[in-house]
């Protein structure tokens, strides 16, 4: 647009001018706004559309307007709206609310927000690129499909409120996410493509009224003013299905256009809009062929494809959302505990430290410990274990867990973003984001094929004009329709989503987009012991002191130690300790996969300070001189790990921990190997533990005595044979081994999963699932290298039909929606939830 005419004095002019430059709308006849874009003058419709359009430029982003490939909603609305301002204000206190803002171990918040306004990809360019300019925001990825938006920020620097501001300030609406909103933005997109599909479906019906007497007809049996009539009907139902129901083929075409990239809409629009351009064009003129019907069947048939593949995409995705509304509304609380006092209040405004009382058939609200009654807990949806499972009191409660039986009380110890399905939604959010390797090969090759499409139709074109100038058209729309990207982009993503879910319902939380396809090539499996293939709960089963202290002493000066390590063997000595008064240790020092150093000063008597360790015998034996008699039958008896004490006098006492191996444990291991993976295992416990362990579930290949980093160095070893790795392992204290295999496992069932560090997290104690998983990952990507194959072939046998004339263009769109319906008819099979064995 040029400038319309001379503005006044207060930045508007009088003249009547067409369309708002920002929004499309309809300007007003009376006075109009300007901008300067791009060196050029642009009218608005109103003062908001003004503002937001000199908002974009101040901030060196209008290059939107040269990108977008459609108009926003509506006029846009300034910050200071009175509108605007009261959602804002309901923000400005959000930081401090753990549903919507999750605090980060940095110091940063994060934030997961609803996008609304957007209309193409452009708008999610312009929002990223306005946060990632706003102070104090140091992380902004946005998704143009999900229209969800994740944000970071330094919480010194800018707030929840002020982000939403900056969104605001460019014309679009955000606010955080919830289980409802996103809901309803499936529900809405639901309802959309519905109303397309049905607009497409009545229009083919009724055209096909009109085509198949024209079929049918003999010559002479039509006379041309009825042909002429049913042409002209023709044409008049077609105009909604080519104007409303397939407007998203037509806009993503011209999206991919105007950002010089070839999408699978590109083909679609061209032999859309040809066969639909000749058809009008034969109408007018009384003389050649239409193709209404073909139009309308093929549009029809395509946007049953697409249906088919938003409805396995969010069924995929209804498990993770099911999460997020998993816990109730409200809860009972007790606030006069042990009276019987209840008061129904917002689960929101939980604290730690209430006591809540949970009825049979109520969900549980939060986090928590069992401090009255017997339960039986459905934990299903959280963990895939379908058979209730017996709590007693001082067991940990889950929130979103269903209390079968008997009324209960439980001591909330976690809330909001704290709670466990909390954190399992994150985790399968951050899922969500990535883009596995075959689903962005398979991207860059319909890329390729979609030119390749494109020449052989222009080629096809040329040909048939020279050949048989009457047949061209029809021929070259066949090629564009009968070809079909769309099978070969949808091969992988629709299969990954569905096992997704389907690994889900097991209990196994898929949290790296690349986990299912490594894990399907995975030929060596790692494991760890404690807390692996043992339950990770020792138990104290003998103390041998050396005449320096006694064993309550001893136990005070271990848990006083190790009062920060997360490590199994840490807890369990904690929990003995904690009947004794605790010394005071200083300068405590943590060597990962060794132990604990810290200085004592003037305890029970005794004068000056020393130097004190726990940990394994050769890290303490490096302080302590050996004395002759510490030798424990428990250590002789190879069934216990092994714990030392001691100072720079010596021993001073030495701990033998019994673990239990976990039941299931042998036959996960036979369901790996009778699926060819071989067994590792590696271990940080003296040897004779881990020879006992290795020995009762068949292991050959078992190493102990292991730091963290030689677990690592072993696991690097295996690899450089060219061995895909896979490592089962605790989350928190074997990250540097899980990160450095290819595909890592963490068990997760009594970890903070915030901070579990694996592609995938085991959300109970069953390793049956793994093998379970294996099996399932490995028949995942031959179902999606069986869509590609499929693609593939169809194409290279559709392709040349058409090209040769055998394919008319309603039998293209036949075979196009069709090969698209097999590649998610073919992955929805995948739905079948593995048995994990239990």
């Amino acid at each position: 647009m040029g400038a319309l005419g001379d503005g006044g004095d207060d930045g508007t002019t009088d003249v009547s001018v067409s369309a708002c430059f920002h929004c499309g709308r309809p300007l007003s006849a009376g006075r109009v706004w300007w901008v300067d874009i791009d060196a050029q003058p642009r009218p608005m419709c109103c003062p908001g559309c003004q503002a937001v359009a000199e908002t974009i430029v101040a901030s060196g982003l209008g290059a939107y307007y040269r990108q977008r490939a459609a108009l926003p909603e509506g006029p846009a609305r300034t910050v200071d709206a009175p509108e605007l301002l009261s959602e804002l204000a309901l923000f400005e206190s959000a930081d401090d609310d753990a549903e919507l803002v999750t605090p980060l171990a940095d110091g940063e918040c994060e934030a997961a927000l609803i996008l609304e306004g957007i209309t193409c990809a452009a708008c999610v360019w312009l929002i990223e690129r306005r946060l990632a300019s706003a102070p104090g925001v140091s992380a902004v990825s946005a998704n143009y499909v999900t229209r969800r938006a994740r944000v970071r920020w330094r919480p010194a620097e800018t707030r929840l409120a002020r982000v939403l501001a900056a969104i605001a300030d460019i014309g679009y609406r955000a606010h955080p996410y919830s289980a409802e909103s996103a809901e309803r933005g499936a529900s809405r997109e639901r309802r959309e493509a519905l109303k397309r599909l049905a607009v497409a479906g009545l229009g083919m019906m009724q055209v096909m009224m009109y085509a198949v007497p024209a079929y049918l007809a003999d010559a002479g049996d039509m006379t041309p003013d009825i042909a002429s009539l049913m042409r002209w009907a023709s044409l008049l139902l077609t105009v909604p299905v080519i104007g409303y129901s397939a407007a998203p083929f037509f806009l993503g075409a011209m999206r991919d256009v105007r950002r010089r990239r070839l999408g699978m809409d590109v083909p679609v629009a061209l032999g859309l809009g040809a066969a639909f351009v000749a058809s009008v064009w034969a109408t007018v003129r009384g003389q050649g062929e239409v193709y209404f019907d073909s139009v309308t069947m093929f549009v029809f048939l395509l946007l049953t494809g697409r249906y088919l593949e938003l409805i396995a995409r969010q069924r995929a995705l209804r498990g993770i959302e099911a999460l997020a509304r998993a816990v109730p509304a409200t809860a009972l609380r007790l606030p006069d505990w042990p009276e019987r006092t209840m008061v129904s209040v917002p689960v929101a405004s939980l604290a730690v430290g209430d006591r809540v009382l949970v009825q049979p058939g109520a969900v549980v609200p939060a986090d928590g410990v069992l401090v009255e009654g017997q339960a039986q807990m459905d934990e299903s949806l959280l963990t895939g274990e379908s058979r209730p499972v017996t709590r007693a009191p001082g067991d940990d409660l889950v929130g979103g867990s269903l209390n079968c039986a008997s009324p209960i009380v439980l001591a909330v110890t976690r809330v909001g973003a704290e709670t466990r399905v909390a954190q399992i939604a994150r985790l399968a959010e951050r899922a969500q984001a990535d883009k596995p390797r075959l689903v962005a090969a398979a991207d860059r090759i319909a890329r390729h094929f979609i030119l390749a499409v494109l020449l052989l139709a222009g080629l096809t074109l040329v040909a048939w004009l020279w050949h048989a100038p009457e047949q061209a058209l029809w021929v070259c729309v066949s090629v564009l329709v009968v070809s079909c990207p769309c099978a070969l982009s949808l091969a992988m993503p629709t299969a990954l989503a569905v096992a997704t879910g389907g690994l889900a319902r097991i209990g196994l939380l898929v949290a790296n987009g690349q986990a299912i396809e490594t894990l399907a090539q995975v030929r060596r499996m790692v494991f760890d012991k404690t807390g692996t293939l043992t339950h990770g709960r020792p138990q104290l089963v003998k103390v041998d002191t050396f005449g320096r202290m006694t064993g309550g002493e001893a136990l005070a000066l271990a848990a006083a130690l190790e009062s920060g390590s997360e490590h199994v063997l840490a807890r369990a000595l904690r929990a003995e300790g904690s009947a004794h008064a605790l010394p005071a240790v200083a300068s405590i020092v943590a060597v990962p996969g060794q132990g604990v150093e810290g200085r004592m000063e003037g305890w029970e008597g005794r004068r000056g300070a020393w130097r004190v360790r726990i940990g394994r015998p050769d890290y303490v034996r490096e302080l302590a001189k050996p004395v002759a008699s510490a030798t424990s039958p428990a250590v002789e008896a190879g069934s216990a790990s092994i714990v030392d004490l001691g100072d720079e006098s010596g021993l001073l006492a030495r701990f033998a921990l019994a673990d239990t191996l976990r039941p299931e444990a042998r036959a996960a291991l036979a369901g790996l190997r009778e699926q060819g993976a071989e067994i590792t295992l590696l271990s940080g416990d003296v040897p004779a533990p881990v020879a006992a362990v290795a020995t009762e579930v068949g292991i050959v290949d078992a190493r102990a005595g292991l730091t963290p980093e030689g677990k690592r160095a072993a696991l690097m070893a295996l690899q450089a044979r060219g061995e895909v790795v896979a490592m089962v392992g605790d989350g928190v204290n074997d990250a540097p081994v899980l990160a450095q295999a290819q595909v890592s496992i963490a068990m997760g069932g009594g970890t903070d999963l915030a901070r579990a560090r694996g592609d995938l997290v085991l959300l109970h104690d069953d390793l049956r699932a793994i093998s379970a998983a294996v099996g399932y990952a490995r028949r995942t990507l031959a179902v999606a290298r069986q869509n590609l194959v499929w693609a593939f072939v169809y194409n290279l046998a559709a392709i040349p039909a058409a090209m040769l004339g055998w394919v008319t263009p309603w039998m293209a769109g036949i075979g196009m929606s069709a090969s698209s319906l097999l590649v998610v008819l073919n992955a929805l099979r995948l739905q079948r939830i593995p048995s994990s064995g239990s």
